[in-house]
């Protein structure tokens, strides 16, 4: 049985856990309600496990572990990853609202390569410091920066490479549907 401080980290790590799969949870709720579609939501989520995978692998080549700053890398890194798949498939549902179909839509929403490269970029070059561990007390931090490198150079990647043909693989060739269940909504948007 655990007992003192392994008893705390125990149950501090349960919770991080915990903690991660409601923020998924809210996330993908809060986007089912922003887009009305489950399965563009599930889309978006589609990016998580990269952002996790990317994280473990990280701390796995640097030799660090698994605790709670590389638990909160993690999250934040979900956070940056989540905004550049929400800011990729929004100007491809918009390319689609257009009537470009599914496939013109995936490469037309390609011009918005650039802030989510900035975007994770930025991020990246701000945690390089943190993850060196440098100076006094860094190395405590140092998983923080870590996981969140890890989890965004993956994030990105798949952001670029995976998450259009994942868009593509579940709309298909499908015409936009507005989902609005009010049928005056399309005879206010034509106007």
């Amino acid at each position: 049985m655990l007992r003192g401080q392994a008893d705390l980290l125990s149950q501090t790590m349960s919770e991080l856990q915990s903690g991660l799969l409601i923020a998924i949870v809210v996330i993908f709720l809060m986007l089912t309600v922003n887009f009305q579609s489950f399965k563009i939501s599930l889309t978006i989520l589609s990016i998580v496990p990269a952002v996790v995978a990317g994280s473990a692998l990280l701390l796995l080549i640097t030799g660090q572990t698994l605790n709670i700053q590389s638990y909160m890398g993690t999250i934040m890194a979900v956070g940056v990853a989540v905004a550049n798949a929400i800011l990729y498939i929004t100007n491809a549902e918009f390319n689609r609202k257009a009537d470009f179909g599914s496939n013109f839509s995936v490469l037309a929403a390609g011009n918005r390569l650039r802030p989510i490269l900035m975007t994770s970029l930025a991020m990246i070059a701000g945690m390089i410091p943190m993850s060196l561990g440098l100076g006094e007390g860094g190395e405590q931090s140092a998983p923080l920066g870590i996981a969140v490198i890890g989890g965004l150079i993956f994030s990105t990647i798949s952001t670029l490479l995976f998450l259009p043909m994942m868009y593509a693989l579940i709309n298909g060739n499908d015409p936009y549907k507005n989902p609005s269940l009010d049928p005056e909504h399309d005879v206010e948007s034509s106007n």
